[in-house]
């Protein structure tokens, strides 16, 4: 009896178009309501950090480098981040928004869940500050 309940599933199925997509070559289009990763610009930033304080996963950091010349580097952690979007709610010069067309987040290793926002110059400097506050805390 499992035989015959068997070859007729196989023999269904051969008529049956396949459900599973062929992902690499078609892609769905994410839902126009999704909130995908952050993207942020330092322009119209003014470093009041609100951000800052209402993320509850604590996947954004500010660095003000020189308020009066808005200079700010952003790190934002992707891994960390829920995507709830109270981020760009608590922004009020509307530097901060939850893209949806950047919705293929995996990665091989952690460093790719590390991004920093902000001019090319000021990230240097940030990284740089970073790297001794790193050094000074290593015991030896």
């Amino acid at each position: 009896m499992m035989i015959g309940t068997m070859f007729a599933d196989v023999f269904r199925s051969i008529f049956v178009k396949p459900v599973t997509q062929l992902y690499p070559k078609e892609r769905n289009l994410p839902a126009k309501s999704y909130r995908g990763k952050l993207s942020f610009s330092p322009v119209a930033c003014t470093g009041c950090g609100l951000c800052v304080k209402d993320c509850p996963a604590k996947a954004i950091e500010l660095t003000t480098l020189d308020r009066a010349a808005k200079r700010f580097v952003m790190t934002y952690r992707s891994d960390r981040c829920l995507y709830c979007g109270q981020c760009v709610v608590s922004c009020k010069f509307k530097c901060i928004d939850l893209a949806n067309d950047d919705w293929e987040h995996a990665a091989l290793g952690k460093k790719e869940f590390t991004l920093y926002y902000g001019k090319p110059e000021d990230v240097e400097i940030s990284l740089v500050k970073l790297a001794q506050q790193a050094a000074e805390k290593q015991p030896g």
